[in-house]
């Protein structure tokens, strides 16, 4: 069995529906891809939590060593590591119930990713959320539920 990303039309489903992205690998470093993407998704109007080992602060969020320190479930787990960490958070996703799993331009796992459909999580992989949002999606500004 092979992968696919969900078409254009559902993406920009799950993006229009999400207001809070946990940034697996959201480096405090602004030079970092992952920084950019995420400053770009947060002045979006969504609410960026950094998920990073060190822990500490980025982009004004208090950032979480891992996922399973989270207190609150995301919409959308944004993943902007190696491949090779892939499984790892595929699984957390799965324990903690994620329903909706991204993996940013140039993070593939195939495997890990079919892993992740099969357990009923909604997967996009090798794509740009920043990008999609903006380009695919012509997203403005998310509206917030309070």
């Amino acid at each position: 069995m092979t992968f696919a990303n969900p078409d254009p039309n559902e993406m920009c489903r799950l993006l229009h529906q999400a207001h809070s992205i946990a940034v697996v690998g959201l480096s405090p470093n602004e030079t970092r891809p992952s920084f950019r993407v995420a400053r770009g998704l947060q002045e979006l109007g969504y609410r960026i939590i950094p998920v990073h080992p060190l822990g500490g602060e980025v982009l004004g969020e208090r950032a979480y060593p891992d996922l399973e320190s989270l207190t609150e479930l995301p919409d959308i787990v944004d993943v902007f590591r190696a491949p090779e960490h892939v499984p790892a958070i595929v699984e957390s996703c799965i324990k903690l119930g994620v329903k909706n799993l991204w993996l940013q331009e140039g993070v593939v796992h195939q495997e890990a990713a079919l892993r992740a459909q099969q357990a009923g999580i909604t997967v996009v992989m090798d794509r740009c959320m920043w990008r999609d949002c903006t380009q695919l999606c012509n997203i403005k500004k998310i509206n917030r539920q309070t």
